[in-house]
């Protein structure tokens, strides 16, 4: 089986540091004919003035950004979007730090022209809930599973969160099984899902160790296996992966080790036996000689299935999100 890839389209949403200094941590939803993408923007990361933006993409052009969230005096983080034209759901963090985070969502019923009033997703939890990074997955039973985790002074642990009822209510697992006792920094975050067959799930997992671990369930997400390492380098920052509809994986990553190595190149690779071997990565966007690590960055990936073809967003230097439409050998 051929493992390429073809970049049919590829572009920035919008024109560098126009609408603000920095953005970061895009997520996509195509809608019909359209593709939505929202990401987090303000003076820089963490900053009070840091808001949820999103633009869409129509007949091959961006729409100017428009703010859609914000919390006077809080910074927002990490928006995923979830669901159809119908019913799109943006879930999203606030708070002056991860561990500090609570999950909003809003809920926008025509195509994310308009939203509601902002809501919290798990009244009163304090470090987060639902999907803290990237898409949920709507199981095969229809229930949605989002993948989760939380981050303390010491320590950072990968969980899942199940909802039955479209994301009104969530149930969350227990940690994903690690001996802390045996890495070299805090552990593992910000996973990504996807479902190889009834009730088996899989997830990847951005880490401290240099290298991408993995955890498998057998039972949708109630349980996991102890998270273990692959081969893929992992720089400890964010991936996300996606099942086509042949079955293929579409990794996206930085293909660096190092605990906070550089954030570049960008790069997909292909899976065709459930993520036990991978292409060699082929490259998004490279910088040889960034003058920092601002202008060598393109990270924090999206990926989405729209068809046959893979939907690719990163962040884009700090300055802008980048948009890729991918079509797969």
């Amino acid at each position: 089986m051929d493992l390429s890839f073809q970049i049919v389209s590829k572009e920035h949403v919008f024109e560098p540091g126009r609408h603000f200094p920095q953005c970061h941590a895009s997520t996509l939803l195509p809608v019909g004919g359209e593709v939505l993408c929202a990401w987090f923007g303000g003076t820089r990361e963490s900053h009070p003035d840091v808001a949820i933006w999103a633009a869409r993409r129509k007949g091959g052009a961006w729409s100017d950004p428009v703010k859609v969230a914000d919390e006077e005096g809080v910074p927002c983080w990490n928006p995923v979007l979830m669901g159809d034209a119908g019913r799109i759901v943006l879930f999203y963090k606030t708070g002056l730090n991860p561990r500090l985070w609570r999950t909003m969502r809003i809920v926008s019923v025509d195509g994310g022209l308009t939203w509601s009033a902002p809501r919290e997703l798990v009244p009163g939890d304090v470090g987060g809930r639902g999907p803290v990074k990237n898409k949920a997955i709507v199981l095969s039973d229809g229930s949605w599973l989002a993948p989760a985790s939380v981050e303390t002074e010491t320590e950072w642990d990968a969980f899942s969160d199940r909802s039955r009822d479209r994301g009104e209510t969530w149930s969350r697992s227990a940690p994903v099984p690690i001996d802390h006792g045996t890495l070299r920094g805090k552990g593992v975050i910000q996973p990504t899902l996807w479902e190889s067959g009834p009730g088996n799930v899989h997830m990847l997992l951005r880490s401290t160790e240099g290298s991408i671990f993995r955890s498998d369930s057998a039972d949708a997400g109630t349980t996991w296996c102890p998270a273990y390492a692959t081969d893929l380098p992992n720089n400890n920052s964010g991936i996300d992966a996606v099942r086509m509809g042949d079955g293929r994986i579409v990794l996206v990553y930085n293909p660096v080790g190092g605990d906070w190595g550089p954030r570049t190149p960008v790069s997909c690779s292909l899976s065709a036996d459930g993520g036990r071997s991978w292409s060699a990565p082929f490259t998004l966007d490279h910088e040889k000689d960034p003058k920092d690590r601002v202008d060598g960055e393109f990270s924090y990936p999206a990926v989405v299935r729209h068809g046959d073809r893979a939907y690719v967003s990163y962040t884009w230097k700090r300055r802008t999100i980048e948009f890729c439409e991918l079509a797969l050998g």
